[in-house]
Protein backbone atom coordinates (compact mmCIF):
# COMPACT_ATOMS: atom_id res chain seq x y z
CA UNK A 1 0.00 0.00 0.00
CA UNK A 2 2.86 2.17 1.16
CA UNK A 3 4.82 1.47 -2.39
CA UNK A 4 1.82 2.28 -4.27
CA UNK A 5 1.79 6.27 -3.13
CA UNK A 6 5.32 5.81 -3.87
CA UNK A 7 4.61 5.17 -7.03
CA UNK A 8 1.78 7.25 -8.12
CA UNK A 9 3.79 10.64 -5.64
CA UNK A 10 6.98 9.68 -8.03
CA UNK A 11 4.74 9.78 -11.01
CA UNK A 12 2.90 12.51 -10.85
CA UNK A 13 6.27 14.55 -9.92
CA UNK A 14 7.62 13.73 -12.98
CA UNK A 15 4.70 15.36 -14.73
CA UNK A 16 4.52 18.72 -12.68
CA UNK A 17 8.54 18.39 -13.70
CA UNK A 18 7.87 17.74 -17.29
CA UNK A 19 5.38 20.55 -17.50
CA UNK A 20 7.38 23.05 -15.82
CA UNK A 21 10.43 22.66 -18.09
CA UNK A 22 7.91 22.96 -20.80
CA UNK A 23 6.50 25.91 -19.91
CA UNK A 24 10.55 27.55 -19.00
CA UNK A 25 10.89 26.52 -22.58
CA UNK A 26 8.37 27.87 -24.54
CA UNK A 27 8.61 31.52 -22.54
CA UNK A 28 12.68 31.99 -23.45
CA UNK A 29 11.90 31.05 -26.96
CA UNK A 30 8.73 33.49 -26.92
CA UNK A 31 11.04 36.26 -25.38
CA UNK A 32 13.66 35.43 -28.23
CA UNK A 33 11.47 35.80 -30.70
CA UNK A 34 9.90 39.74 -29.24
CA UNK A 35 13.77 40.81 -29.23
CA UNK A 36 14.29 39.33 -32.33
CA UNK A 37 11.04 40.68 -34.47
CA UNK A 38 11.80 44.30 -32.40
CA UNK A 39 15.29 44.49 -33.94
CA UNK A 40 13.67 43.17 -37.42
CA UNK A 41 11.09 45.85 -37.03
CA UNK A 42 13.45 48.61 -36.57
CA UNK A 43 16.10 47.77 -39.61
CA UNK A 44 12.36 48.06 -41.92
CA UNK A 45 11.79 51.09 -40.18
CA UNK A 46 15.40 52.31 -41.12
CA UNK A 47 15.08 51.24 -44.74
CA UNK A 48 11.54 52.69 -45.10
CA UNK A 49 13.30 56.12 -43.31
CA UNK A 50 16.25 55.98 -46.10
CA UNK A 51 13.61 55.35 -48.41
CA UNK A 52 11.50 58.37 -47.74
CA UNK A 53 15.01 60.73 -48.14
CA UNK A 54 15.70 58.68 -51.21
CA UNK A 55 11.92 59.97 -52.41
CA UNK A 56 12.31 63.33 -51.30
CA UNK A 57 15.49 63.74 -53.05
CA UNK A 58 14.65 62.24 -56.22
CA UNK A 59 12.15 65.06 -56.13
CA UNK A 60 14.57 67.82 -55.54
CA UNK A 61 16.89 66.48 -58.66
CA UNK A 62 13.90 66.63 -60.88
CA UNK A 63 12.86 70.15 -59.51
CA UNK A 64 16.68 70.55 -60.52
CA UNK A 65 16.47 69.82 -63.80
CA UNK A 66 13.81 72.03 -64.54
CA UNK A 67 15.59 74.67 -63.37
CA UNK A 68 16.76 77.01 -66.18
CA UNK A 69 19.08 80.03 -64.97
CA UNK A 70 20.66 80.76 -68.03
CA UNK A 71 20.26 83.28 -70.76
CA UNK A 72 17.29 82.71 -72.91
CA UNK A 73 15.71 80.10 -70.52
CA UNK A 74 19.08 77.82 -70.69
CA UNK A 75 20.40 75.92 -68.14
CA UNK A 76 23.78 76.62 -66.83
CA UNK A 77 27.14 74.88 -65.33
CA UNK A 78 25.64 75.74 -61.72
CA UNK A 79 22.74 73.91 -62.97
CA UNK A 80 23.96 70.78 -64.04
CA UNK A 81 26.18 70.26 -60.80
CA UNK A 82 23.39 71.12 -58.64
CA UNK A 83 21.79 68.32 -60.49
CA UNK A 84 24.66 66.05 -60.60
CA UNK A 85 25.19 66.53 -56.97
CA UNK A 86 21.32 65.99 -55.68
CA UNK A 87 21.80 62.82 -58.56
CA UNK A 88 25.33 61.67 -56.67
CA UNK A 89 23.47 61.88 -53.17
CA UNK A 90 20.42 60.07 -54.66
CA UNK A 91 23.02 56.79 -55.46
CA UNK A 92 25.26 57.41 -52.43
CA UNK A 93 21.53 56.39 -50.64
CA UNK A 94 20.82 53.82 -52.84
CA UNK A 95 23.68 52.09 -51.82
CA UNK A 96 23.11 52.71 -48.25
CA UNK A 97 19.61 51.36 -48.89
CA UNK A 98 21.28 48.22 -50.40
CA UNK A 99 23.53 47.32 -47.62
CA UNK A 100 20.72 47.56 -45.22
CA UNK A 101 18.60 45.49 -47.47
CA UNK A 102 21.28 42.89 -47.19
CA UNK A 103 21.18 43.24 -43.53
CA UNK A 104 17.54 42.86 -43.15
CA UNK A 105 17.73 40.34 -45.50
CA UNK A 106 20.45 38.18 -43.74
CA UNK A 107 18.55 38.88 -40.61
CA UNK A 108 15.98 37.28 -42.31
CA UNK A 109 17.69 34.12 -42.99
CA UNK A 110 19.34 33.91 -39.78
CA UNK A 111 16.14 34.18 -37.83
CA UNK A 112 14.77 31.32 -40.42
CA UNK A 113 18.11 29.16 -39.75
CA UNK A 114 17.51 30.08 -35.71
CA UNK A 115 13.92 29.03 -36.10
CA UNK A 116 14.95 25.63 -37.54
CA UNK A 117 17.33 25.22 -35.11
CA UNK A 118 15.07 25.96 -32.22
CA UNK A 119 11.95 24.09 -33.47
CA UNK A 120 14.78 20.80 -33.88
CA UNK A 121 15.93 21.25 -30.49
CA UNK A 122 12.42 20.95 -29.31
CA UNK A 123 12.01 18.07 -30.98
CA UNK A 124 15.22 16.52 -29.27
CA UNK A 125 14.18 17.51 -26.29
CA UNK A 126 10.28 16.73 -26.66
CA UNK A 127 11.75 13.11 -27.48
CA UNK A 128 13.99 12.83 -24.89
CA UNK A 129 11.17 13.61 -22.15
CA UNK A 130 8.86 11.11 -23.69
CA UNK A 131 11.87 8.50 -23.61
CA UNK A 132 12.20 9.55 -19.51
CA UNK A 133 8.94 9.32 -19.05
CA UNK A 134 8.89 5.81 -20.52
CA UNK A 135 11.66 4.41 -18.67
CA UNK A 136 10.12 6.03 -15.71
CA UNK A 137 7.06 4.07 -16.61
CA UNK A 138 8.78 1.05 -16.58
CA UNK A 139 11.06 1.40 -13.54
CA UNK A 140 7.19 2.21 -11.86
CA UNK A 141 5.77 -0.70 -13.50
CA UNK A 142 9.13 -3.28 -12.49
CA UNK A 143 8.91 -1.44 -8.67
CA UNK A 144 4.76 -1.98 -8.88
CA UNK A 145 5.34 -6.16 -9.34
CA UNK A 146 8.16 -6.15 -7.12
CA UNK A 147 5.93 -4.59 -4.42
CA UNK A 148 3.58 -6.92 -5.41
CA UNK A 149 5.96 -10.31 -5.32
CA UNK A 150 7.38 -9.46 -2.04
CA UNK A 151 3.66 -8.52 -0.76
CA UNK A 152 2.94 -12.24 -1.74
CA UNK A 153 6.14 -13.55 -0.56
CA UNK A 154 5.30 -12.09 3.09
CA UNK A 155 1.76 -13.90 3.14
CA UNK A 156 3.37 -16.99 2.23
CA UNK A 157 5.72 -16.29 4.79
CA UNK A 158 2.88 -15.31 7.60
CA UNK A 159 0.55 -18.20 6.46
CA UNK A 160 3.54 -20.91 6.79
CA UNK A 161 4.39 -18.91 10.52
CA UNK A 162 0.82 -19.61 10.96
CA UNK A 163 0.81 -23.15 10.39
CA UNK A 164 4.39 -23.82 11.94
CA UNK A 165 2.51 -22.24 15.32
CA UNK A 166 -1.26 -23.58 14.95
CA UNK A 167 0.83 -27.67 14.55
CA UNK A 168 3.17 -26.48 17.45
CA UNK A 169 -0.25 -25.66 19.41
CA UNK A 170 -2.37 -29.09 18.10
CA UNK A 171 1.48 -31.12 19.02
CA UNK A 172 1.41 -29.33 22.43
CA UNK A 173 -2.62 -29.69 23.23
CA UNK A 174 -1.63 -33.52 21.97
CA UNK A 175 1.04 -34.36 24.22
CA UNK A 176 -0.28 -32.59 27.43
CA UNK A 177 -3.56 -34.40 26.95
CA UNK A 178 -2.35 -37.99 26.34
CA UNK A 179 -2.61 -39.85 29.11
CA UNK A 180 1.06 -40.97 30.10
CA UNK A 181 2.11 -44.45 30.71
CA UNK A 182 3.90 -44.72 33.89
CA UNK A 183 6.51 -47.58 33.73
CA UNK A 184 6.55 -49.57 36.44
CA UNK A 185 9.75 -51.18 38.25
CA UNK A 186 9.99 -54.79 38.60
Amino acid sequence: MLSNRVNQLLYSMGKYIFFIIFILLTVGARAQQKSDSLAYQLQRTKINGMLAQRTQKFGQYSESLAMHTGIFGLQTKKDIRRSNDILIDIIKTDNDIYKQLKILLDFRAFQQTQVQTHSSEVEESKIGYMTTINKLRNEVDQLKTAAQKQEADEEKTIRAFILALAAMLVLVLFLSTRPRKVKEKV
